[in-house]
Protein backbone atom coordinates (compact mmCIF):
# COMPACT_ATOMS: atom_id res chain seq x y z
CA UNK A 1 0.00 0.00 0.00
CA UNK A 2 1.48 3.32 -1.08
CA UNK A 3 0.65 6.85 0.03
CA UNK A 4 -0.53 7.49 -3.53
CA UNK A 5 -3.03 4.63 -3.27
CA UNK A 6 -4.19 5.89 0.11
CA UNK A 7 -4.77 9.38 -1.30
CA UNK A 8 -6.63 7.97 -4.31
CA UNK A 9 -8.83 5.83 -2.07
CA UNK A 10 -9.70 8.75 0.23
CA UNK A 11 -10.51 10.98 -2.75
CA UNK A 12 -12.77 8.37 -4.34
CA UNK A 13 -14.55 7.88 -1.02
CA UNK A 14 -15.34 11.62 -1.09
CA UNK A 15 -16.46 11.91 -4.73
CA UNK A 16 -17.81 8.38 -5.39
CA UNK A 17 -16.96 9.05 -9.04
CA UNK A 18 -13.87 7.59 -10.71
CA UNK A 19 -13.64 10.26 -13.40
CA UNK A 20 -13.98 13.21 -11.02
CA UNK A 21 -11.62 11.67 -8.46
CA UNK A 22 -8.99 11.04 -11.16
CA UNK A 23 -9.28 14.65 -12.33
CA UNK A 24 -8.90 15.91 -8.76
CA UNK A 25 -5.75 13.85 -8.38
CA UNK A 26 -4.38 14.97 -11.81
CA UNK A 27 -4.09 11.47 -13.28
CA UNK A 28 -5.89 9.61 -16.04
CA UNK A 29 -8.93 7.55 -15.11
CA UNK A 30 -7.34 4.23 -16.21
CA UNK A 31 -4.30 4.91 -14.01
CA UNK A 32 -6.53 5.89 -11.11
CA UNK A 33 -8.75 2.81 -11.47
CA UNK A 34 -5.72 0.55 -11.74
CA UNK A 35 -4.24 1.84 -8.46
CA UNK A 36 -7.57 1.34 -6.65
CA UNK A 37 -7.78 -2.23 -7.98
CA UNK A 38 -4.20 -2.95 -6.86
CA UNK A 39 -5.06 -1.70 -3.37
CA UNK A 40 -8.16 -3.90 -3.14
CA UNK A 41 -6.17 -6.93 -4.32
CA UNK A 42 -3.54 -6.27 -1.67
CA UNK A 43 -5.97 -5.96 1.26
CA UNK A 44 -8.22 -8.79 0.07
CA UNK A 45 -11.65 -7.15 0.03
CA UNK A 46 -13.64 -4.72 -2.10
CA UNK A 47 -13.60 -1.12 -0.96
CA UNK A 48 -15.99 0.11 -3.65
CA UNK A 49 -18.93 -1.28 -5.58
CA UNK A 50 -18.72 -0.20 -9.21
CA UNK A 51 -21.74 0.78 -11.32
CA UNK A 52 -22.49 2.80 -14.39
CA UNK A 53 -23.35 5.72 -12.14
CA UNK A 54 -20.05 5.69 -10.31
CA UNK A 55 -18.95 3.95 -7.10
CA UNK A 56 -20.36 3.16 -3.67
CA UNK A 57 -18.47 2.25 -0.53
CA UNK A 58 -18.92 -1.29 0.72
CA UNK A 59 -19.54 -1.60 4.50
CA UNK A 60 -15.96 -2.82 4.92
CA UNK A 61 -14.77 -0.06 2.61
CA UNK A 62 -16.50 2.64 4.65
CA UNK A 63 -14.73 1.47 7.79
CA UNK A 64 -11.43 1.08 5.98
CA UNK A 65 -11.44 4.54 4.37
CA UNK A 66 -12.37 6.18 7.68
CA UNK A 67 -9.28 4.55 9.19
CA UNK A 68 -7.17 5.59 6.20
CA UNK A 69 -8.25 9.21 6.55
CA UNK A 70 -7.17 9.28 10.19
CA UNK A 71 -3.90 7.54 9.37
CA UNK A 72 -3.20 10.01 6.54
CA UNK A 73 -3.69 12.96 8.90
CA UNK A 74 -1.32 11.38 11.42
CA UNK A 75 1.23 10.83 8.64
CA UNK A 76 0.85 14.44 7.49
CA UNK A 77 1.49 15.71 11.03
CA UNK A 78 4.48 13.39 11.40
CA UNK A 79 5.98 14.74 8.15
CA UNK A 80 5.37 18.35 9.23
CA UNK A 81 6.97 17.71 12.62
CA UNK A 82 9.91 16.04 10.90
CA UNK A 83 10.32 19.03 8.60
CA UNK A 84 10.23 21.40 11.59
CA UNK A 85 12.76 19.26 13.43
CA UNK A 86 15.17 18.98 10.51
CA UNK A 87 15.07 22.74 10.01
CA UNK A 88 15.80 23.67 13.63
CA UNK A 89 17.41 20.77 15.47
CA UNK A 90 20.32 18.40 15.02
CA UNK A 91 19.30 16.01 17.81
CA UNK A 92 16.39 15.13 20.08
CA UNK A 93 16.16 13.92 23.68
CA UNK A 94 12.89 12.45 24.92
CA UNK A 95 11.96 12.17 28.60
CA UNK A 96 9.09 10.00 29.80
CA UNK A 97 7.08 10.76 32.94
CA UNK A 98 3.59 9.92 34.17
CA UNK A 99 2.42 13.51 34.72
CA UNK A 100 4.02 16.90 34.07
CA UNK A 101 4.40 17.78 37.74
CA UNK A 102 6.44 14.63 38.48
CA UNK A 103 9.52 16.54 37.35
CA UNK A 104 8.44 19.98 38.51
CA UNK A 105 11.58 21.72 37.27
CA UNK A 106 11.42 20.18 33.79
CA UNK A 107 10.20 23.40 32.06
CA UNK A 108 12.96 25.42 33.75
CA UNK A 109 15.54 22.80 32.77
CA UNK A 110 14.34 22.96 29.17
CA UNK A 111 14.69 26.76 29.15
CA UNK A 112 18.22 26.62 30.59
CA UNK A 113 19.26 23.85 28.23
CA UNK A 114 17.99 25.79 25.21
CA UNK A 115 20.44 28.58 26.05
CA UNK A 116 23.46 26.31 25.75
CA UNK A 117 22.17 23.74 23.25
CA UNK A 118 19.51 25.46 21.10
CA UNK A 119 19.84 22.85 18.35
CA UNK A 120 18.81 19.92 20.58
CA UNK A 121 15.09 19.40 21.14
CA UNK A 122 13.76 18.15 24.50
CA UNK A 123 10.52 16.20 24.03
CA UNK A 124 8.39 15.28 27.06
CA UNK A 125 6.41 12.03 26.69
CA UNK A 126 3.58 11.41 29.16
CA UNK A 127 2.60 7.85 30.03
CA UNK A 128 0.76 7.34 33.29
CA UNK A 129 1.57 3.63 33.18
CA UNK A 130 4.27 1.50 31.54
CA UNK A 131 6.80 4.32 31.30
CA UNK A 132 9.70 2.07 32.31
CA UNK A 133 8.61 -0.55 29.78
CA UNK A 134 8.56 2.11 27.07
CA UNK A 135 12.07 3.17 28.08
CA UNK A 136 13.33 -0.41 27.94
CA UNK A 137 11.92 -0.71 24.41
CA UNK A 138 14.14 2.26 23.51
CA UNK A 139 11.11 4.41 22.71
CA UNK A 140 12.41 7.21 24.96
CA UNK A 141 15.87 8.36 26.07
CA UNK A 142 15.14 9.23 29.73
CA UNK A 143 12.50 7.93 32.10
CA UNK A 144 11.42 9.29 35.48
CA UNK A 145 11.03 6.38 37.90
CA UNK A 146 11.16 5.32 41.51
CA UNK A 147 14.49 3.77 42.45
CA UNK A 148 12.77 0.57 43.53
CA UNK A 149 11.57 0.10 39.94
CA UNK A 150 15.12 0.15 38.59
CA UNK A 151 16.62 -2.69 40.62
CA UNK A 152 18.18 -5.50 38.58
CA UNK A 153 17.50 -3.80 35.24
CA UNK A 154 20.62 -4.28 33.11
CA UNK A 155 22.09 -1.75 30.73
CA UNK A 156 20.88 1.42 32.41
CA UNK A 157 22.34 4.32 34.36
CA UNK A 158 20.39 5.59 37.36
CA UNK A 159 20.67 9.28 38.24
CA UNK A 160 19.31 10.14 41.69
CA UNK A 161 17.15 13.25 41.52
CA UNK A 162 15.32 13.87 44.81
CA UNK A 163 13.63 12.21 47.79
CA UNK A 164 9.86 12.61 47.80
CA UNK A 165 7.75 12.32 50.95
CA UNK A 166 4.12 11.45 51.61
CA UNK A 167 1.50 14.18 51.95
CA UNK A 168 -2.15 14.31 52.88
CA UNK A 169 -4.32 15.95 50.21
CA UNK A 170 -7.45 17.65 51.51
CA UNK A 171 -9.73 20.49 50.57
CA UNK A 172 -8.33 23.84 51.62
CA UNK A 173 -11.23 24.44 54.04
CA UNK A 174 -10.77 21.04 55.69
CA UNK A 175 -9.78 21.38 59.40
CA UNK A 176 -6.77 19.17 58.67
CA UNK A 177 -5.46 21.84 56.28
CA UNK A 178 -4.62 24.01 59.29
CA UNK A 179 -2.08 21.49 60.59
CA UNK A 180 1.64 21.57 59.79
CA UNK A 181 2.03 17.81 60.16
CA UNK A 182 -0.56 15.02 59.94
CA UNK A 183 -0.39 11.98 62.21
CA UNK A 184 -2.17 8.65 61.80
CA UNK A 185 -4.52 9.60 64.65
CA UNK A 186 -5.60 12.71 62.73
CA UNK A 187 -7.17 10.44 60.10
CA UNK A 188 -9.25 8.35 62.49
CA UNK A 189 -12.90 8.61 61.52
CA UNK A 190 -12.06 9.95 58.05
CA UNK A 191 -12.50 8.32 54.63
CA UNK A 192 -9.25 7.64 52.82
CA UNK A 193 -9.02 7.28 49.04
CA UNK A 194 -6.82 4.28 48.21
CA UNK A 195 -5.69 2.33 45.15
CA UNK A 196 -5.15 3.89 41.76
CA UNK A 197 -1.70 2.43 41.12
CA UNK A 198 -0.19 3.51 44.44
CA UNK A 199 3.52 2.62 44.74
CA UNK A 200 4.46 -0.02 47.36
CA UNK A 201 5.60 2.47 50.03
CA UNK A 202 2.28 4.31 49.85
CA UNK A 203 0.30 1.06 49.85
CA UNK A 204 2.14 0.10 53.03
CA UNK A 205 1.02 3.30 54.76
CA UNK A 206 -2.55 2.92 53.49
CA UNK A 207 -2.70 -0.68 54.74
CA UNK A 208 -1.33 0.33 58.14
CA UNK A 209 -4.04 2.96 58.52
CA UNK A 210 -6.87 0.73 57.34
CA UNK A 211 -5.76 -2.14 59.58
CA UNK A 212 -6.42 0.02 62.66
CA UNK A 213 -10.14 -0.29 61.90
CA UNK A 214 -10.48 3.42 62.64
CA UNK A 215 -10.20 4.70 59.06
CA UNK A 216 -12.80 4.16 56.35
CA UNK A 217 -11.55 3.75 52.82
CA UNK A 218 -12.80 4.17 49.28
CA UNK A 219 -11.19 2.59 46.21
CA UNK A 220 -10.26 5.08 43.52
CA UNK A 221 -9.17 4.14 39.99
CA UNK A 222 -6.33 6.62 39.49
CA UNK A 223 -4.83 9.85 40.82
CA UNK A 224 -7.07 12.15 38.78
CA UNK A 225 -10.17 10.29 39.97
CA UNK A 226 -8.88 10.54 43.53
CA UNK A 227 -8.42 14.31 43.27
CA UNK A 228 -11.93 14.62 41.83
CA UNK A 229 -13.30 12.66 44.78
CA UNK A 230 -11.37 14.83 47.23
CA UNK A 231 -12.72 17.96 45.54
CA UNK A 232 -16.23 16.48 45.80
CA UNK A 233 -15.82 16.01 49.56
CA UNK A 234 -15.82 12.21 49.47
CA UNK A 235 -12.65 11.93 51.51
CA UNK A 236 -8.94 12.69 51.70
CA UNK A 237 -5.95 10.88 50.28
CA UNK A 238 -2.24 10.32 50.75
CA UNK A 239 0.07 10.89 47.81
CA UNK A 240 3.75 11.25 46.93
CA UNK A 241 4.92 14.84 46.94
CA UNK A 242 6.12 14.55 43.34
CA UNK A 243 2.48 14.57 42.21
CA UNK A 244 1.90 18.03 43.68
CA UNK A 245 1.24 20.53 40.88
CA UNK A 246 1.56 23.45 43.35
CA UNK A 247 -1.56 25.04 41.87
CA UNK A 248 -3.00 25.76 45.32
CA UNK A 249 -6.26 23.94 44.56
CA UNK A 250 -5.73 21.53 47.46
CA UNK A 251 -3.91 21.59 50.76
CA UNK A 252 -0.85 19.33 50.77
CA UNK A 253 0.17 18.65 54.38
CA UNK A 254 3.22 16.51 55.28
CA UNK A 255 2.26 13.12 56.72
CA UNK A 256 4.28 11.79 59.65
CA UNK A 257 5.71 8.45 58.51
CA UNK A 258 9.13 7.00 57.71
CA UNK A 259 8.22 5.96 54.16
CA UNK A 260 9.43 8.04 51.23
CA UNK A 261 10.22 7.67 47.52
CA UNK A 262 13.64 7.89 45.90
CA UNK A 263 12.94 9.57 42.57
CA UNK A 264 15.46 8.97 39.82
CA UNK A 265 16.07 9.45 36.12
CA UNK A 266 17.22 6.49 34.04
CA UNK A 267 19.20 6.60 30.82
CA UNK A 268 20.52 3.85 28.56
CA UNK A 269 24.11 2.97 29.46
CA UNK A 270 25.24 3.10 25.83
CA UNK A 271 23.76 6.57 25.32
CA UNK A 272 26.78 8.78 26.05
CA UNK A 273 25.69 11.88 24.12
CA UNK A 274 27.14 15.08 25.66
CA UNK A 275 23.78 16.81 25.27
CA UNK A 276 22.02 14.10 27.27
CA UNK A 277 24.57 14.35 30.07
CA UNK A 278 24.29 18.15 30.10
CA UNK A 279 20.50 18.04 30.37
CA UNK A 280 20.61 15.52 33.24
CA UNK A 281 23.16 17.73 35.02
CA UNK A 282 20.86 20.77 34.72
CA UNK A 283 17.93 18.89 36.20
CA UNK A 284 20.00 17.53 39.08
CA UNK A 285 21.37 20.99 39.90
CA UNK A 286 17.87 22.52 39.95
CA UNK A 287 16.76 19.96 42.52
CA UNK A 288 19.96 20.25 44.55
CA UNK A 289 19.53 24.03 44.75
CA UNK A 290 15.85 23.73 45.73
CA UNK A 291 16.63 22.63 49.28
CA UNK A 292 13.47 24.11 50.83
CA UNK A 293 11.17 23.09 47.98
CA UNK A 294 8.41 20.70 49.20
CA UNK A 295 8.77 17.34 47.46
Amino acid sequence: MTTKQIDYCIELAHTLNFSRAADNMFVSQPTFSYQIRLLEEEIGFAIFERSGKGAMLTPAGAQFTAFLAGMREDLKRAVEQGQNFSARYRDSISICLMVRQAVFFLPEAMRLFAKTDPDIQITPVFRYENGVESFLRNEVDIVFALKEQTKQIPGILVHELFESHIYLIAQRDDPLAEKNLISEEDLYGRTLMVGGGSPPALKSVQHRLISTGKVDYFNSADHDTTLTNVAAGKGVCLAPGFLNDHSGQFAWIPFDCPESFSCVLCTHREDQRPGLKAFIAILKKLYTDAVAFPM
